[in-house]
């Protein structure tokens, strides 16, 4: 199955220069290649992405020190 398409909601963080000498078809090549990378790697490690984007997006829940001794 699939993953899910995600959208782009942010600049990404880093930057990428592609050659502009490229052809349609050595675009259109790296890009299918690229697909199905994708696909293998969530194929072998998609609940472990699903975990890593989750910790990414979700920001850590701070927990506060509890003294047992303190009522309410």
């Amino acid at each position: 199955m699939r993953p899910p398409r995600r959208k782009q909601t942010a600049q990404p963080t880093t930057t990428l220069t592609l050659p502009s000498h490229w052809s349609p078809k050595q675009a259109l090549a790296v890009f299918e290649c690229l697909e199905l990378l994708r696909d293998q790697l969530w194929l072998a490690y998609g609940p472990q992405i699903q975990h890593a984007c989750r910790a990414q997006l979700v920001p850590q829940q701070l927990t506060l020190p509890i003294n047992p001794r303190q009522p309410f």
